[in-house]
């Protein structure tokens, strides 16, 4: 297998549209079986040496198959005739292709033989006949525009390339939005653009480019508003005056434009950025029609974000964690803090994954719901569930209290049944740790020993179960808390890291207590009182726990 990339940009290696290129090209290599058979040639038109076709037709009469202009041109039709798959990969220049690469398709002149004909497929009012068997060679046509879509933009290519190839003899990805493969605050999203160009060029060698991959090709980088928003504001010029704005502004305003709007909470927010390195503070206004950039401090903040702006940048640019900036002091937030747990939901893009500015925020917002295979394709993510582990525990601590023999049965009944019904679910090592204690504890209480003994020692396994996770890498209730930060993006936080470290502590300790006052509860007069004491104190606990999760991150945001 040989392939031919034809890199018609002006930039050369820096164009975006040759990071597509690269992708696609990375796919297919890896869908191809034998890798030592596959062989890759690059031309950059930039470096190669084609003058424009002088129109003498030379190569027809004179010297047939053969320029009279001596210059690269010739080797690169043998390139060309050598080739079974060709790419073309340029970028959109004034509705058609650069003027370099328009040089190089003039001169293919020498390919064709000066004899009319009529084509079969109906293109055009007539054609010449190929000098050479051209047949089995297969094209692709990789371009970006810097407009906010690629329909509609791409006529004149497509009629260039029906001529040269024939009507639906090639495939296209053509991608608007270009110019933000080179913007690395929204490096996510075109990333994962990125993917689905590799996981197309697998398929392209495997048959061919599926409607699902298809789809998510054609889907917008960023809505229409959103990307011409951000396409105003990176030429950097003051609306006002004309002159070139300060970078910091540029920047805020860019960041703005990701808000979405649909995420609007009901009454209007307001970010303030103050940039302490540059002494520069903007106000970024979030309303339900859109967001505005103020930079007279007109307005009363919501969420105040102190931060040098050669760190808000690396955080936007993917460089350092938004959270571990935090835990590190390098910036401080003030106000609303659970505008920044929610970053992502004003900031995110539109895409199966959060992008852009959103890295910005602590990463503890939402995006759950779906994760990515091996080529890119976003499939549902199972999620796990604290209710596999509780419910076998406090059916076991209620119905044994009321009757040791038939509540034993009822508890392994449950352990059995829990995980059928929760099946959907991603399971846990304490879930299974659970269904064998509590089964456990229920075989004790059959064979007859005494519930003032299981009961007590059941309440220390929970709680031991929750102190000893506080030493390892994960907490237990991270395992289940990620669900509503990301999944297991959020075991990537610190500072999510951190509060569930506490929190699962302070959980195991109660339970490690309440087995300690079980035990002597048990055998005195207040015996019947220990379900109730066991069942209030938790709920104290849990009001604390949904408290504790707002104020303590809020109380590290403000240093």
């Amino acid at each position: 297998m040989k392939v031919l990339v034809i890199n018609g940009s002006p930039k050369g290696k820096n164009s975006n549209t040759y990071k597509l290129t690269k992708a696609f090209v990375a796919g297919m290599k890896q869908a191809y079986k034998s890798e030592a058979s596959f062989e890759m040639e690059e031309i950059y038109v930039n470096q190669a040496k084609i003058s424009p076709c002088l129109g003498c037709f030379s190569c027809w009469n004179k010297t047939p198959g053969k320029c009279c202009i001596s210059d690269d041109m010739q080797q690169i039709i043998e390139r060309q005739l050598q080739s079974d798959i060709i790419i073309w990969s340029f970028p959109l220049y004034y509705f058609s292709v650069p003027g370099g690469l328009k040089n190089l398709i003039d001169r293919q002149l020498p390919m064709v033989l000066p004899f009319m004909e009529e084509r079969e497929d109906g293109v055009g009012s007539g054609s010449h006949p190929s000098r050479y068997d051209m047949s089995g060679k297969r094209h692709i046509l990789i371009s970006t525009c810097g407009f906010y879509t690629a329909k509609g933009n791409y006529d004149s290519v497509l009629s260039m390339f029906d001529h040269m190839c024939g009507k639906e003899k090639y495939t296209t990805i053509f991608c608007g939005q270009g110019e933000l493969f080179r913007v690395p605050e929204v490096s996510k999203r075109t990333n994962e653009y990125l993917e689905y160009v590799k996981c197309a060029g697998e398929e392209y060698i495997n048959g061919g480019i599926l409607e699902p991959t298809r789809a998510k090709l054609d889907t917008l980088l960023y809505p229409k508003e959103t990307f011409e928003a951000m396409a105003d504001a990176s030429w950097g010029i003051e609306e006002k005056t004309g002159e070139r704005a300060d970078d910091s502004l540029i920047f805020t305003k860019q960041m703005a434009a990701l808000y979405r709007k649909e995420a609007y909470p009901g009454k209007d927010l307001v970010v303030e950025m103050c940039y302490t390195d540059v002494g520069k503070t903007y106000q970024i206004l979030l309303g339900k029609d859109g967001s505005k950039v103020f930079t007279d401090n007109s307005k009363t903040s919501t969420t105040r974000i102190e931060t040098p702006f050669t760190v808000w940048k690396s955080i936007a640019m993917g460089e350092i964690s938004g959270a571990e900036a935090l835990m590190k002091s390098m910036y401080k937030v003030k106000g609303d803090f659970n505008l920044m747990l929610h970053w992502d939901d004003y900031f995110g893009s539109t895409g199966s994954e959060t992008s852009g500015a959103e890295t910005s925020g602590k990463e503890q917002a939402s995006g759950k719901g779906t994760g990515t295979n091996a080529k890119g394709i976003h499939m549902p993510v199972k999620e796990t569930n604290m209710n596999i582990m509780l419910i076998p525990w406090i059916i076991f601590w209620v119905t044994v209290a009321i009757q040791a023999y038939v509540g034993s049965l009822i508890s392994i009944g449950v352990s059995i049944l829990i995980p059928l019904i929760f099946y959907k679910n991603k399971k846990t090592f304490y879930d299974t740790l659970t269904g064998v204690l509590v089964t456990g504890f229920s075989i004790v209480n059959i064979l007859g020993v005494s519930t003032g003994i299981t009961m007590p020692l059941s309440y220390l396994a929970f709680g031991a179960m929750w102190t000893v996770t506080c030493f390892g890498k994960i907490p237990l209730t991270a395992h289940y808390s990620m669900n509503q930060y990301g999944n297991e993006k959020a075991l990537e936080n610190p500072m999510f890291m951190k509060t569930n470290r506490i929190l699962t502590f302070m959980w195991g300790i109660l339970y490690v207590l309440t087995s300690i006052w079980t035990y002597f509860l048990m055998g005195t007069g207040f015996a019947s009182f220990t379900g109730a004491i066991n069942s209030v104190v938790p709920a104290f606990m849990g009001i604390f726990t949904v408290w504790f999760q707002k104020w303590y991150p809020a109380k590290l945001a403000r240093g």
